[in-house]
């Protein structure tokens, strides 16, 4: 990975013998070295491959912005800028009964000739290690795998793009807790751009747009299986969704408005690019529903054909049974006869 480390440094929260949380700060940042490199090139590739992440941007009265800013136009040192981010991160979190610890990583670098700010605080895990003379001894080390209170910020989209809603995203965290809830206010930030409503409000697109052009059954079907084809190209190359190159592999309507077209005429304030969302792509060629014990999971084309449902009686039938499925149900009633 081509990486041009910028600087790097660490600060540690701890709890003291009182359960109270305390901010250990660093002197001096890291040596740009191979091995500071390897960890903040690390960093980057974890954090890209974490899937589920939000989109946001500073608010006006952002402390956290005005001295990242201050910091690119030279007006304040990174060490500054770290400490005074760390000493801010430990007031917001004491305000939490959870308080976590675990080391603060600040980098700044330049990846794909892009800027970056990466913020986390990954937690510390302690270890064994064996010597060269065979002794056993303790060693901490971070879980980056592990990491998921963490920010990056697109400083070069940050610079150039004053009225961006989504140069800084964010890992949603574990289910149950958000990390708006501190990690966000910490920064002052504000969510931005919203994936998966832009998603839905797309999928909406589709289905309005296939009654509007009067095509028939199989026409919608195919039409919902090329949208879902380039969303999970997009999504599986990292690439994100681009509505105007979406419709440029549709076929316009008998019109000749196209796909980009309608969805501009209509109103649907979609973003010209999104990433795309998997949860949302799928009810493009899939029903998928579970509830009272019973999941059910089937490719869309076959409503109609091999499935049908009832709404009157809520029935659903299913003809022509999975043979592995057949078969257990086969034995079970063989067993309880």
């Amino acid at each position: 990975m081509s990486l041009t480390l910028s600087n790097v440094i660490l600060h540690q929260l701890v709890k003291n013998g009182q359960d109270e949380l305390e901010v250990h700060l660093r002197k001096q940042t890291l040596e740009n070295s191979a091995s500071t490199e390897d960890l903040v090139a690390e960093l980057h590739r974890v954090y890209s491959s974490k899937g589920a992440k939000g989109f946001g941007h500073f608010a006006d009265d952002s402390e956290f912005g005005h001295w990242l800013k201050q910091v690119r136009r030279g007006e304040l040192d990174f060490l500054g800028f770290s400490n005074q981010a760390a000493q801010r991160l430990h007031t917001e979190l004491a305000k939490y009964p959870f308080a976590d610890v675990g080391t603060l990583v600040i980098a700044e670098y330049q990846s794909l000739a892009t800027d970056y700010l990466f913020i986390g605080l990954l937690p510390t895990c302690h270890s064994m290690k064996v010597t060269e003379q065979l002794d056993i001894s303790a060693t901490d080390y971070l879980d980056v795998a592990k990491m998921d209170i963490a920010a990056r910020i697109d400083l070069s989209t940050m610079e150039t793009d004053a009225e961006s809603n989504r140069y800084l995203t964010f890992i949603k965290g574990r289910v149950g807790r958000k990390i708006a809830d501190f990690f966000l206010d910490f920064m002052q930030a504000e969510v931005g751009l919203d994936v998966k409503t832009q998603n839905q409000v797309l999928m909406q697109a589709v289905e309005d747009f296939c009654a509007d052009s009067r095509l028939d059954k199989e026409e919608k079907q195919q039409y919902r299986k090329q949208v879902y084809d380039y969303c999970n190209s997009q999504l599986q190359s990292g690439d994100e969704v681009t509505v105007k190159e979406l419709a440029a592999e549709l076929p316009p309507a008998e019109d000749g408005t196209d796909f980009y077209q309608f969805t501009s005429q209509q109103g649907y304030e979609l973003e010209e690019s999104f990433p795309a969302d998997r949860t949302a792509m799928r009810k493009l060629t899939k029903f998928v529903g579970s509830g009272g014990g019973l999941t059910i999971n089937f490719d869309s084309m076959l409503l109609g054909e091999r499935v049908f449902y009832d709404a009157d009686t809520d029935t659903l039938t299913i003809k022509g049974i999975p043979p592995n499925l057949k078969d257990q149900l086969q034995r079970r009633l063989n067993a309880d006869d």
